[in-house]
Formats: C-alpha cells, sequence, structure tokens
C-alpha cells in the first residue's frame, strides 16, 4: 500500500515526498499573505486575485468564464465575486457586441488603485529568492516550469501561458527557441506569463 508523503517515515526517505510537503508550505504562505491582504480590503481572497488579474492581462481574458478557467473554480463562483466587485465598485460590465450573452470587466479607478497595491503581497515571498544564487534561481525556475507543465497535462491546472506550452515554443539542438521572438531562450528567460501566447495544439 502507498504511504502519503505526510507520513513522516517516507517523507524522511524520500525526497520527491520532502519536495511534495515543501511545496504545501508555500502554498500555505501564499494563503497567509492574500487572507491578509484580502481582510485589509475586506475582500475574500478569490476577489483580490481577480482584481490583480485585471490588472496585468488582455481585455479579452477579462470575462468570467475565462476567469473560472483561470483559477480552477466554477463560473457561479467567479460570477458571486464579480458581483460583489460591481455593488462595491471595484469592477464595471462592458457589454461584448461580438457575443450578446457575455460581457468584459474592468477596473473601476478605486478597483484599480487597490489591485496596484494588492499586486505587492507577494513581495516577502520574492525576498529570500533574491538571495539565491543564479545557477540556484535556474534550477528552481526549470524544476517549476515542468511540474507545472505536468500538471497541467494531467488536467489538475487548466489555463496555462508559460513557453512549454505555447505554438511559438520549440527545442532546437537542446535549447530552449522561440519562433515569435526568433531568438534562443537562457533558462532564465523562459516565461510562465507570456502576453503572446498562443496555445499549442
Amino acid at each position: 500500500m502507498k504511504s502519503s508523503s505526510f507520513d513522516l517515515q517516507k517523507q524522511n526517505q524520500k525526497i520527491e515526498s520532502k519536495i511534495v510537503v515543501a511545496l504545501e508550505r508555500i502554498s500555505e504562505a501564499f494563503r497567509v499573505l492574500l487572507w491578509n491582504e484580502s481582510k485589509e480590503n475586506s475582500l475574500s481572497p478569490i476577489q483580490i486575485q481577480i482584481l490583480i488579474f485585471l490588472l496585468f492581462h488582455s481585455r479579452e481574458k477579462c470575462k468570467v468564464s475565462y476567469l473560472a478557467r483561470e483559477f480552477n473554480v466554477t463560473k457561479a463562483t467567479i460570477s458571486d465575486s464579480v458581483r460583489v466587485l460591481l455593488t462595491k465598485k471595484l469592477l464595471e460590465k462592458e457589454e461584448d457586441v461580438a457575443d450578446t450573452r457575455s460581457f468584459n470587466i474592468s477596473l473601476t479607478t478605486e478597483g484599480k488603485e487597490i489591485a496596484e497595491k494588492a499586486a505587492f503581497f507577494s513581495l516577502s515571498m520574492e525576498s529570500p529568492i533574491e538571495k539565491f544564487t543564479t545557477k540556484q534561481k535556474e534550477v528552481m525556475l526549470s524544476g517549476l516550469l515542468k511540474l507545472i507543465f505536468d500538471l497541467n497535462k494531467s488536467g489538475i491546472i487548466t489555463i496555462q501561458r508559460m513557453c512549454f506550452t505555447c505554438s511559438y515554443y520549440q527545442v532546437e539542438s537542446g535549447s530552449h527557441y522561440c519562433k515569435l521572438l526568433q531568438s534562443k531562450l537562457a533558462e532564465n528567460e523562459l516565461r510562465i506569463d507570456c502576453p503572446e501566447h498562443e496555445m499549442s495544439h
């Protein structure tokens, strides 16, 4: 019978289990930071995440259906959050002329102010990483990108806008290459969220 990564006996004998538990601790830190930020603004964590997402992403991604896939939650959950944000005048609705059943959402001036401040909630996570050597950062990024790619392939994480899932990405003579930029990419140039991302088929 398989034992859990949280079983200390297994965990202390297997590096994969230690990595899983370490990632769980880091996700816990993100939850705490997000909760603190959301409490400060009398919003829920998902509402803060929506505001931050809208601040940095293109108009065509600013729809309820896209946000539901982005955050791996139901459309109803996103709709409820959007409704609250509209009531609080942090978001505004724009009808989609191409599809009358759909609408885009955008930040109001107040919504933008909150999003710009809230976007720094993860700063205390970045500070310790800045102390790593360049090589440590590259190894970490490479490992995390591969992990996200595999989780995406297995359907655990839905939307990804990273190099590995992009039609412009290819491996050329063992090196990463972007056909859009027409250049080789170093490990530290691989993107996890690219505005030019085109899903590969």
